[in-house]
């Protein structure tokens, strides 16, 4: 059911439209709340440089991979996400200075995903950012990063935005993708599109004659551009969602497959698994003169 919800989110088709069009009231309540929340909310400065790398579509768009590459250009930098996915409540320290503290179970599959990629920074998950925000302050940050921050209206801080290549459904939640009305990127110091502010490079380790591919990423689809030859079966789980070995275990067998391929988000997941596994690799090639602009913002707090 999932699946099938998230085709009308990301790549509708003909029959999709009926229940689009019927869920469209709701959507243009959601979105009209939304649009007054933003235009109202009063802005907290926390006194020390925040970047937000969000989207306004629900699911992914880059915003991880974009991180981890800005945040590797600072040094004292302190990333602070919900902790989509999480097994886990209030505010918990993935990593500090590079050293990891707790369980992908506990911090959720993004957050541990860009605490391993980062080894000088920190890396907080909470549902109260200014809590968490605190926190990092406390401890010495001289930048925090906020993954996803984009709805976080009352947070003062320097708004990147992420846009797929193709949008497909133009409307909010919960007939499209949208979590505000489009015309809420205005709000954003920088919209950055892909295919044309950044692009994606994929790489591939211990790629076999025949994989499985299996992945719990949003809109699972969209790797099919990037999969390389030997993929002989797919199984797709609900974003965020964690993996029984004994189960891929026998999906494997039941396609003889050589290993399991798996996306980055998927592998933090499986770090005591015993199963061989082929990995696809992303990150992004971003337009310098973006960081430059984000390096402008960090200097007025200098």
């Amino acid at each position: 059911m999932t699946q099938i919800y998230e085709q009308m989110l990301f790549h509708p088709r003909w029959y999709h439209y009926p229940v689009i069009i019927l869920l469209l009231p709701i959507s243009l309540l959601y979105g009209t709340w939304m649009f007054f929340r933003r235009a109202v909310s009063r802005k907290k400065d926390f006194g020390l440089p925040i970047v937000s790398v969000g989207n306004l579509i629900v699911g992914g768009s880059g915003k991880t991979p974009f991180t981890i590459a800005l945040a590797s250009r600072y040094e004292n930098v302190t990333v602070i996400s919900r902790g989509y996915g999480r097994q886990s409540r209030g505010l918990v320290e993935v990593s500090r200075n590079g050293k990891i503290l707790t369980f992908v179970e506990e911090s959720g599959d993004e957050a541990m995903l860009m605490a391993t990629s980062l080894p000088e920074a920190s890396v907080i998950v909470s549902e109260d950012r200014h809590k968490a925000i605190a926190l990092a302050k406390e401890q010495g940050a001289a930048l925090i990063i906020l993954d996803d921050g984009f709805n976080r209206v009352e947070i003062k801080k320097f708004e990147i935005l992420l846009e797929p290549a193709k949008i497909y459904n133009p409307f909010p939640f919960p007939s499209g993708p949208f979590r505000e009305f489009v015309w809420s990127k205005k709000a954003a110091d920088l919209v950055l599109k892909e295919g044309k502010d950044f692009e994606r490079e994929v790489s591939y380790a211990n790629l076999q004659e025949k994989m499985l591919l299996v992945t719990a990423i949003s809109d699972p689809q969209r790797l099919d551009a990037y999969l390389p030859q030997g993929v002989i079966g797919k199984i797709y789980l609900e974003d965020h969602a964690y993996f029984d070995e004994a189960a891929l275990a026998e999906e494997m067998y039941a396609y003889g497959a050589q290993s399991l391929l798996v996306t980055q988000k998927d592998l933090v997941k499986m770090e005591d698994f015993k199963l061989p596994v082929s990995q696809i690799k992303l990150k992004l090639k971003i337009r310098e003169e973006i960081f430059t602009e984000i390096e402008r913002y960090i200097q007025t707090y200098t």
